[in-house]
């Protein structure tokens, strides 16, 4: 048996999940789409898992769609192919909102190639470290497509309307520094360091007040869609009711004794 297309793991409260079709470059596939949507809704109602980490196996993260795989079912069955590839562009965007949705922090680890839904997915994850090697385009233009993922609505949100154009109309490459620049990445760091930085980012988000990162989660990503007038009524609410775990009992006490919190994500 072939390995599965994404590897999971927990870890010290940490969750892994690995893109693992590294001879593929890690290209999107319905089994690793299919496996991202299970892994992720595991981790979301795990526990134990305080943090999410989304990297690829091999040297790159994800080259984008599975392009082998769209020549060969368009020239086997072009019928079959158009009339199943709306759903297919559904279900992967089920991948997306699970990540989105989390209560709990997601960064991207990337290194190598990160193209098509490679990059929407860094998008879509709270945080993204990546080796100062790694690349990055929008790349459908090549093959005829125009974006998924979320992409041309999330990007423009990221980088500006007019970058967010460029990126997709031109889809050139562009570098980790130009990816940091325009706020798609947090972190550059030196390749044979990304492994050791995002071990250190990752402890750091899931040492932390777990249900209270959820509840910034939620309201910065909501905000966007939401009045003032709305917002701050769940702002208040979101305030209120982090103000009732054991996290923040135990960060007031902290504070007062001049020591480290060691929060449980309560």
């Amino acid at each position: 048996m072939s390995a599965p297309h994404v590897l999971a793991e927990v870890k010290d409260g940490i969750g892994w999940m690995t893109l693992n079709r590294p001879e593929a470059l890690n290209a999107l596939s319905m089994e690793m789409r299919d496996l991202l949507i299970e892994h992720s809704a595991k981790f979301e109602k795990d526990p134990a898992v305080r943090c999410v980490v989304i990297r690829g196996a091999g040297t790159h993260f994800m080259a984008g769609g599975d392009i082998r795989g769209f020549h060969k079912s368009l020239t086997e069955d072009k019928e079959a192919h158009l009339a199943g590839f709306e759903m297919r562009v559904v279900k992967a965007h089920q991948a997306i909102y699970q990540i989105r949705r989390m209560n709990k922090p997601v960064l991207a680890s990337v290194q190598g190639a990160a193209a098509g839904f490679g990059l929407s997915l860094i998008l879509n994850c709270d945080l993204a470290i990546a080796s100062d090697d790694s690349f990055f385009t929008l790349a459908y233009r090549h093959i005829g497509l125009s974006a998924d993922g979320g992409a041309t609505y999330f990007l423009p949100r990221v980088v500006g309307e007019r970058k967010a154009l460029e990126i997709a109309l031109l889809g050139e490459r562009f570098s980790a520094q130009e990816a940091k620049d325009n706020n798609i990445l947090n972190w550059v760091v030196p390749k044979d360091q990304l492994a050791a930085e995002t071990e250190k980012m990752a402890r750091k988000l899931a040492d932390g007040p777990t249900y209270a990162l959820g509840v910034a989660k939620k309201l910065i990503r909501n905000s966007f869609d939401n009045s003032w007038d709305e917002h701050s009524h769940r702002e208040a609410e979101g305030l209120a009711a982090c103000a009732a775990t054991e996290d923040h009992f135990e960060g007031l006490s902290a504070f007062l004794e001049k020591r480290k919190a060691k929060f449980k994500g309560q």
